[in-house]
């Protein structure tokens, strides 16, 4: 991620000096926060198998809450209490964001090799026509309309709002240290520390609001184009995972 968000944030706390002035630097660092690489590629790795923008930005919003819920309360409740996150915890807490990355990145991967994943457009009754992805693996049968009936998800995505809370885990060390060096009350520094979220989480909605173009055009114009996308995020979120485990055992051994 560029370095201008951190400037422009930086340049307007100092200017202002004021409390609306470290609010919009809390929100300007939560946004940069949320294009960090081994974000992006979570909520890619589980949001690649929807073709629908509204699903994929509730997937960025899912992630962007369990982010802030965890910051709030592991980063807010070490610095009401003065308790330190100490380098060696953190290193191990960013292992196992490594660790989570890899299995997110093979799931994706088996779940393409083992299914004949394509999406097709159809309706449901009188309803408006759409797509969604669907397998004809293991049939034996001559393809079956049947197979096409499904239920579409709502809600909030609870396996999303889990990596989130992964993620905010093993980001809580650092925030804490940009906070404390940021404000000098521990009230102020809560108050920090949300508008820090609820930045992360409009960042990540609107990352995945432009992941959702390549995933929803290749889906509507080549089953084997999203297949094919799918995959590479599936590579690139596992080899993220294993650069985070190796560079976090370093540091710890």
């Amino acid at each position: 991620m560029t370095d201008w968000i951190t400037q422009i944030a930086a340049g307007a706390s100092a200017q202002t000096g004021s409390f609306a002035g470290l609010l919009l630097l809390g929100f300007l660092m939560g946004l940069k926060h949320a294009f960090e690489a081994d974000h992006i590629a979570a909520v890619s790795s589980i949001a690649s198998r929807e073709s629908s923008m509204r699903r994929i930005v509730t997937h960025g919003a899912a992630w962007g809450m369990g982010h802030t819920l965890t910051l709030m309360l592991v980063a807010g409740g070490a610095l009401l209490f003065g308790v330190v996150i100490g380098p060696l915890l953190s290193h191990w807490l960013e292992g196992l964001v490594g660790v989570m990355l890899v299995y997110l990145g093979m799931r994706l991967l088996l779940q393409l090799r083992r299914a004949r994943i394509h999406a097709h457009l159809h309706r449901h009754g009188t309803g408006p026509a759409h797509w969604h992805f669907h397998s004809h693996a293991g049939e034996t049968s001559p393809h079956d309309a049947a197979h096409h009936r499904h239920t579409h998800a709502r809600g909030l995505p609870i396996r999303t709002l889990l990596v989130g809370m992964m993620h905010g885990l093993a980001g809580s060390a650092a925030l804490m240290v940009l906070t404390a060096t940021t404000v000098t009350s521990p009230v102020l520094g809560l108050g920090y520390i949300l508008i820090f979220g609820i930045g992360s989480i409009l960042g990540m909605m609107t990352l995945s609001a432009f992941l959702s173009v390549p995933l929803t055009w290749s889906a509507r114009a080549l089953g084997r184009i999203n297949t094919t996308l799918q995959g590479a995020i599936g590579v690139a979120t596992v080899v993220l995972g294993l650069i985070t485990i190796y560079s976090n055992a370093l540091a710890i051994g």
